[in-house]
């Protein structure tokens, strides 16, 4: 009866001793597991946001690149992303962006790679022809 009561105790007194002693350990990895969930969540709520405000304008997003040392990094918590996009007309954009849910989006460094193929060109080219037709018209008229 002796060796049977001091058993539980010596279990529960090493459970505890280990417990003790790994308690800190498990509370760091709780955390940076919850800090990197947290950060997941954000990211992906960060790109939809990127999203709906270049698509509201009438564009498409190809790629959204999380960008820690961005241009504008020093002193600004708002995370900061590496955006190319296209406009309504066409036209391909490489840009930065910050976000974050209070601020919005707000796009830096925004330049344009490739201009798109205006359909005001072959307007133009419509317009010229037919102003060519009208000056034969007229040529031909002024000799009668």
């Amino acid at each position: 009866m002796g060796v049977t009561s001091r058993e539980p105790r010596s279990r529960s007194f090493l459970a505890k001793r280990l417990m003790d002693e790994y308690i800190g350990i498990i509370i760091v990895v709780l955390f940076t597991g919850l800090a990197a969930v947290c950060r997941l969540i954000a990211g992906s709520l960060n790109h939809e946001r990127i999203r709906k405000y270049v698509g509201e304008s009438g564009g498409t997003v190809h790629r959204i690149e999380w960008t820690p040392f961005g241009p504008g990094w020093l002193g600004d918590r708002n995370p900061i992303y590496h955006v190319l996009y296209r406009d309504r007309e066409g036209t391909e954009h490489d840009a930065y962006c910050k976000t974050s849910m209070w601020a919005g989006v707000y796009f830096t460094r925004d330049e344009i790679k490739r201009k798109a193929a205006t359909k005001r060109s072959s307007t133009l080219e419509e317009e010229n022809r037919r102003l060519r037709e009208e000056i034969k018209r007229l040529e031909r008229d002024k000799y009668r």
